[in-house]
């Protein structure tokens, strides 16, 4: 689970800007919380609200360029199935806040989550060129911290990292030690971190999601486990028939394909939809496959997500959607968001950018669960929470917020233009 993720000096993020997932004392919808112990309360929904432009998707950039910069190291990465993160052939890249006169090229993030029982903060300060500040700690003690190539150990992990000092500038020390330790020791320090990453942290970046959507027509976040998984197919079943898309049900078969990369033909399990044929008075009289190309986006968008939210709701996990409403119908945003907060997920949160202000109401979140990002005249993104505002808790969310009373709306004057003509 996150508890926070900090970033600074990336893209619109030129100051330190934090999103903060703990809860605070607010008694509103109580089961929008998941209470760690008695002292954290980490909230489950976070809705990221603000003008075009103005930073959101470059949050879930940053977010999503953290896992990828310190996974693309991992020397044997591409054979761990953990992590195939190159299926749209995407690659982020280090971009410092370019709109000033004394530009930085230093980059910082920094990530704490709760996994398996522990508290792990990981970050990094960075250029394009090599690794300038970096630290782990664990149980908040240190595991290491390193500034240029120097490294300093905790006491309980001097005797197992102190022998790993060889660091080139350019690489993540946790890297190195990815590679170095023995399995004993790489399960003790970075164990829970990588499986953390694997197994619970998901960025759905918006780029990343439409050109895979576009070129292999919808076949992104098609699990093993919907192909081979009878019972896990028919809980994804349940929700397909639940938004009312006219799929009836999934149906695997084997067929022969076209391997593009390799140029030869193979066979291989699909998934095809399976719906109902009428008789002119609307009775069903048989059944129809369609392939996944023959479906709507929003259906394909729906199906990728659905399948992520039934693992999250079960094992635990992080959720986090670039423009999560686009090309969904704003029901269906609000079926998700109302997984994620029912009394049901006891271990699962969703962070997600949006501009459907139907769902910006006390009804629907608490006052902490909003969080807008705003840009300044400078071009400098920063975030705050409705919470910051003091807002009252009867207060209309969407109404104040298209009157501009919380900021975070495009700022235009249509009289201008038109005296202008």
């Amino acid at each position: 689970m996150l508890l926070m993720f900090k970033v600074r000096n990336y893209t619109s993020f030129k100051e330190e800007s934090i999103l903060d997932m703990r809860a605070t004392s607010y008694v509103q919808h109580p089961s929008h919380v998941i209470h760690v112990d008695d002292r954290l309360s980490l909230l489950k929904t976070t809705a990221l609200y603000g003008a075009n432009a103005s930073g959101k998707s470059n949050l879930i950039s940053a977010m999503f360029f953290f896992e990828q910069y310190i996974f693309s190291q991992f020397i044997n990465k591409n054979g761990n199935e953990d992590f195939e993160t190159e299926e749209a052939g995407i690659k982020m890249k280090l971009e410092p806040f370019s709109l000033s006169d004394s530009v930085n090229e230093a980059s910082e993030f920094d990530i704490i989550f709760l996994h398996h029982g522990k508290q792990i903060q990981y970050g990094f300060e960075c250029t394009s060129k090599e690794v300038l500040n970096e630290w782990l700690f664990i149980n908040d003690k240190k595991a290491f911290e390193r500034n240029g190539t120097e490294l300093s150990f905790g006491s309980k992990y001097q005797k197992m990292l102190g022998a790993y000092k060889k660091l080139p500038a350019e690489r993540l020390y946790i890297a190195v030690l990815e590679y170095f330790l023995d399995e004993e020791a790489k399960e003790e320090v970075l164990g829970d971190f990588i499986s953390f990453f694997s197994k619970e942290y998901n960025v759905y970046s918006e780029i990343l999601f439409e050109s895979t959507v576009k070129g292999l027509a919808g076949m992104i976040g098609l699990s093993r486990k919907l192909v081979r998984n009878q019972s896990y197919r028919k809980k994804v079943e349940q929700y397909l028939r639940l938004i009312d898309v006219g799929i009836k049900r999934l149906d695997v078969q084997t067929e022969t394909i076209f391997d593009e990369r390799t140029g030869k033909k193979k066979r291989e399990k699909v998934v095809r939809t399976v719906h109902d044929i009428y008789d002119k008075d609307g009775n069903p009289v048989g059944e129809k496959l369609f392939s996944l190309r023959q479906e709507s986006t929003g259906t394909l968008r729906f199906l990728a997500y659905i399948q992520n939210i039934i693992e999250m709701i079960s094992n635990g996990g992080v959720f986090i959607v670039d423009e999560m409403s686009a090309r969904l119908h704003p029901l269906l945003t609000k079926l998700i968001v109302d997984i994620f907060c029912s009394e049901q997920n006891e271990k699962a949160q969703l962070i997600f950018t949006t501009h459907d202000i139907s769902l910006l109401n006390k009804d629907q979140f608490r006052r902490d669960e909003v969080v807008f990002v705003d840009k300044n005249e400078r071009g400098e993104s920063s975030l705050y929470a409705l919470s910051d505002l003091k807002v009252r808790e009867d207060a209309t969310f969407s109404k104040d917020y298209l009157q501009g009373k919380y900021g975070a709306i495009p700022i235009f004057n249509y009289d201008d233009i038109l005296d202008g003509e």
